[in-house]
């Protein structure tokens, strides 16, 4: 049974976190035991408690299973810039192996791990790799997350695309509206539909501060479950 899924994003503020966490509600409300996890985060910021992002701490904020801040985010970045410029600049290597085996110790204690991404699906995290080279080694199914707004429907083809040919499943996609004035909503969301070749999973509709709503209900599980 797969028990750990890749959140992908077409780009950056598009609201991986909020759809993450939104899957994340609708699987605590069946009962799963759950963990989200953020293995590398840029714009984080010093704290009494250490260096701690935002989008990380909502992840850790909703997981089921109880885990450190640390093992959700064993890379908290304070520059908000690409991974590979802020590591670069804070002397830190960020190792593929480590991320690994986190995500291992994740699986053995949740029914489900919800791997959240950063940036977009080529974000570099060092001057040779990107992100999506460690989703291709752990041969993670995908939950692709679109933020519409104007220029979705190349940005959400393109990297359908190239998740595709990188040899992995697109298992479904979350729709997040992240710009309430939008024309032609619904004329998106059906060009979507014909052209993310998955279900879509859910809708969330423009909500203000939604990281600190409950939006599990907008999420329909049924694509993870086959």
């Amino acid at each position: 049974m797969i028990n750990a899924f890749f959140i992908a994003g077409t780009d950056t503020d598009v609201g991986k976190t909020v759809a993450s966490k939104a899957i994340l509600q609708a699987m605590n409300a069946e009962g799963k035991r759950t963990i989200g996890y953020k293995p590398v985060a840029a714009g984080s910021e010093k704290t009494e408690e250490g260096v701690r992002n935002s989008d990380a701490r909502h992840l850790h904020s909703v997981s089921t299973v109880e885990v450190t801040y640390e093992d959700v985010n064993p890379y908290p970045l304070l520059l908000p810039a690409s991974p590979h410029i802020a590591s670069k600049a804070e002397g830190i290597n960020i190792e593929f192996s480590l991320i690994s085996d986190k995500l291992e110790q994740h699986k053995q204690k949740a029914d489900v791990v919800l791997v959240e991404g950063a940036g977009g699906w080529r974000v570099p995290v060092n001057d040779t790799d990107s992100f999506s080279s460690w989703v291709k080694e752990e041969k993670l199914p995908v939950v692709l997350v679109v933020g519409i707004k104007l220029g979705c429907l190349s940005h959400a083809i393109l990297t359908a695309e190239s998740i595709i040919a990188d040899g992995l499943d697109i298992v479904g996609w979350v729709a997040n509206r992240v710009n309430p004035g939008i024309e032609n909503y619904a004329e998106v969301i059906k060009c979507l539909e014909t052209r993310i070749p998955a279900p879509k999973m859910g809708e969330i509709p423009y909500t203000p501060n939604p990281k600190r709503k409950n939006l599990g209900k907008y999420i329909d599980l049924s694509p993870l479950k086959k």
